[in-house]
């Protein structure tokens, strides 16, 4: 008696088994690839600024990013000028805790950027008048409200 496989069973596990190892493998070949190099500085980027982050003063903190390092120039981005200003005073020690984890750091630029992701501040709206009908349905609401109340105490 010969065994008959089925194909459908086979080419379903072999369809998860490449579905699920796909995204590494394609992370792996574009990282081996020259195209991985801004991947990976990114990567690098992220990290730096992981370290620098901490050594921040705390209501800095949240608005300021390590966006770039340019020979010896660290980048920083703030969301408004008073944090700029907040960052240049922070910058000696900054540069001196980037020198500490290994890199050559003499200077720090700072852009302001505003996010671009947060949608526009847009002005209240005027509320629309009730027309009269619409005012009195809801006058005729309320007062059924208040008669319900008044019923129950």
């Amino acid at each position: 008696m010969s065994k008959v496989m089925c194909p459908m069973s086979d080419s379903k596990a072999k369809s998860r088994s490449a579905r699920q190892s796909a995204p590494q493998e394609a992370l792996d070949a574009l990282l081996a690839e020259p195209s991985g190099d801004p991947i990976r500085r990114a990567i690098w980027l992220g990290e730096v600024d992981r370290r620098l982050h901490p050594h921040l003063p705390p209501s800095l903190a949240e608005h300021a990013r390590l966006a770039n390092i340019k020979g010896s120039t660290l980048v920083f981005v703030v969301d408004a000028p008073v944090w700029s200003a907040k960052l240049r005073l922070a910058a000696p020690d900054l540069l001196d805790v980037a020198r500490s984890i290994g890199l050559v750091a003499t200077d720090v630029a700072i852009k302001v950027s505003t996010d671009a992701r947060l949608p526009p501040v847009t002005p209240p709206r005027r509320p629309i008048p009730l027309s009269p009908r619409s005012e009195q349905a809801l006058r005729s609401a309320l007062d059924s409200l208040r008669d319900d109340e008044a019923s129950r105490d």
